[in-house]
């Protein structure tokens, strides 16, 4: 496998070493250190709203506790989303999806991940419609399959890819039972059947360039998360991987960045 060129630096709930996790300030800071795309996590308020968080309640980034699927807009923005993370990001509020859309530089993919259902889908695909950007630009993510199906059936033209762990107990037991290459088989058959045009995979040893050639065989390129280890990355775009989401984004693209031009 020939080194990718044309590696996607992702930013995990936005630029979340250095901020406040799916806040506006942390995708902000994720342009800022030259991200190609930013990754973020959606749930659907009690009143039809797309906020941007990952839990499916509020108690562990505002001390808190309020499920997002109960509660209204109003209710939920009552609360502080950056001051866990320090005094300095006190205040942060709790961003809607067109909010974090609105931030995008030109050229730049976001990254939804629907923490939810299906039940978000409508909603979702008209707020990418007004957006007035490609669809190209926006790339849903999700471990649930009628996620993933039920987007390419509203929006063909906006991308989907298949989150999938490799790692955990249904992986060990597979591989252990069977040949490891046989985990790549079963992602890309899922894939397959729910119409995704990539696989999202967590990282572990089970994702290299082997791995990467028996996906692209089903046209299926890889992404790989969450890395913020500097050789780690090196060995994945070795691998032909096509993205990396990182916590680290400025920083990962800084190192990669060091080891291109120290091997000329």
């Amino acid at each position: 496998m020939l080194e990718s060129t044309m590696l996607e630096i992702i930013a995990h709930r936005g630029a979340s070493h250095d901020a406040p996790e799916n806040t506006l300030n942390s995708v902000r800071l994720a342009w800022e250190q030259a991200a190609d795309a930013v990754e973020i996590d959606c749930h659907l308020t009690a009143d039809g709203q797309i906020v941007v968080i990952h839990d499916a309640d509020t108690r562990r980034v505002t001390g808190e506790k309020l499920v997002v699927a109960e509660s209204s807009l109003a209710d939920l923005q009552r609360l502080d989303y950056g001051r866990w993370k320090g005094p300095q990001f006190a205040g942060e509020p709790l961003p809607l999806l067109a909010e974090v859309i609105a931030t995008m530089p030109a050229g730049k993919r976001l990254f939804i991940e629907i923490k939810c259902g299906p039940e978000v889908l409508p909603a979702l695909a008209k707020e990418l419609d007004v957006s007035d950007r490609p669809a190209a630009d926006f790339v849903v993510i999700g471990f649930h399959h009628h996620v993933v199906h039920g987007i390419k059936q509203l929006r063909p033209q906006v991308p989907a890819y298949l989150l999938a762990r490799t790692t955990g107990s249904d992986v060990r037991r597979v591989s252990s039972v069977r040949r490891a290459g046989n985990v790549i088989d079963d992602l890309v058959d899922q894939a397959k059947a729910v119409g995704a045009d990539a696989l999202d995979v967590e990282y572990s040893e089970l994702v290299d360039s082997a791995f990467v050639d028996r996906a692209s065989q089903d046209d299926l390129p890889c992404y790989v998360w969450t890395v913020d280890v500097a050789r780690v990355a090196r060995r994945l775009r070795k691998a032909g991987v096509r993205g990396i989401t990182t916590n680290r984004p400025g920083w990962l693209r800084q190192q990669l960045s060091r080891r291109e031009e120290a091997g000329r």
